[in-house]
């Protein structure tokens, strides 16, 4: 069942980063205009992420024995909050930090460990995560990729993965891969890995949006020889795992802030103007309350996180919901802009809008389909 969600606030030593960390943003982001901060988290940008880490901004919630600054989940939050609403160029190194480096110290050996952890820190392996495969989507349950032994050790790697983002910039993949049985199997027989991409047997082939990026990819593998280290965890509960993992992906700021280069441009463009009319009111309304409902919801799931908890179902809802706002946002901004025709918006505002109506629709679809999250709500709630 879904546990009660609480109203959580943010310690004050780790509010007290927001200074440097806008400090270190207003400097840096000078002069980048509204349609490439609204990029953000998939703004690919190593050198921006080499900064962080020098001031040790990457591996927040890691003990300092892997190199992380043993913050915790809530400095965490500060930094991601700071970062995706200035519209920073997070990608390189965000799906190593948020989910890739704590699956690896949960479950992964102490060799696992000292090997990725250092170097996600320093931001030096960028990690992408191999889950959906064509023909099944977000239905993981389903795939068919398959990792046999080997002889003489180690395992045998043939599939393929699909929507996978940054694979083609990436240096290692976590995959969920089967290992026993068979898709009619479902969650029986799955199990993790971690992939150098640059092995021999290995093609990556970028997929253009309509926005014209190249944030996803798919991934060939083709009798692909892993050593047994490559195995994150247990043989089997692969599943288990990758849920815990999802729970990290899917209840992050990420979810809600997707937008907010857009709606910093709009507003900077109404101040401007001086439009403030009943429509614009009415659209900035919605938008506030329904974040500020979302952000206390994504503090919760960060307050589980950090007692140590595993909030799958919430996190699931927290996605669920933010995903539909951040797809609303540039439909209510569009409108309001509508009803004042006679101060057209100037042109990084058009850049901006055009940009994010082009991606919203992946909003939906990253970290698993509205129909999917929905399907774990109601099972956390009881109802199938």
């Amino acid at each position: 069942m879904i546990d009660t969600l609480e109203l959580t606030a943010i310690p004050a030593e780790d509010e007290a980063l927001r200074t440097d960390i806008r400090a270190f943003l207003a400097d840096t982001l000078a002069g980048v205009p509204a349609d490439r901060r609204a990029r953000s988290w998939m703004g690919f940008d190593a050198d921006f992420s080499r900064a962080l880490a020098a001031r040790g901004w990457l591996g927040m919630t890691l003990p300092r024995e892997y190199g992380g600054a043993a913050r915790g989940h809530f400095a965490r939050f500060v930094l991601s909050e700071e970062l995706l609403c200035a519209g920073a160029p997070v990608s390189a190194h965000w799906i190593a930090d948020r989910q890739s480096a704590p699956l690896i110290l949960k479950y992964g050996t102490e060799a696992q460990r000292r090997f990725y952890l250092p170097r996600i820190c320093r931001a030096e392996a960028f990690f992408c995560i191999g889950m959906s495969e064509p023909n099944s989507g977000s239905d993981l349950a389903s795939i068919r990729t398959r990792a046999e032994p080997r002889e003489g050790g180690g395992w045998l790697l043939n599939g393929s993965k699909i929507w996978t983002t940054n694979a083609h910039r990436s240096h290692y993949m976590i995959a969920l891969v089967r290992t026993s049985g068979t898709a009619a199997d479902r969650h029986q027989g799955l199990s993790q890995m971690i992939i150098d991409l640059s092995l021999p047997g290995i093609t990556v082939r970028p997929i253009e949006d309509l926005a014209g990026d190249a944030h996803f990819s798919e991934v060939f593998f083709d009798n692909v020889a892993l050593d047994a280290q490559a195995l994150v965890g247990t043989e089997g509960d692969g599943w288990q795992q990758v849920n815990a993992e999802l729970a990290f992906e899917r209840s992050g700021p990420e979810r809600i802030y997707s937008s907010m280069a857009l709606v910093e441009c709009w507003l900077a463009h109404c101040r401007a103007a001086n439009i403030d009319d009943a429509q614009t009111r009415a659209a900035l309304g919605d938008i506030l309350t329904q974040l500020a409902t979302l952000r206390a919801m994504s503090l919760a799931v960060a307050g589980q996180l950090a007692r140590g908890l595993s909030p799958a179902t919430e996190a699931a809802l927290v996605k669920d919901l933010g995903t539909e706002l951040e797809q609303r946002i540039p439909d209510l901004v569009a409108q309001a802009l509508g009803q004042a025709p006679e101060r057209p918006a100037p042109p990084e505002l058009v850049r901006t809008l055009a940009y994010v109506e082009q991606v919203s629709p992946t909003f939906s679809l990253r970290g698993g389909t509205r129909e999917i999250l929905r399907g774990i709500i109601a099972r956390g709630l009881g109802l199938r």
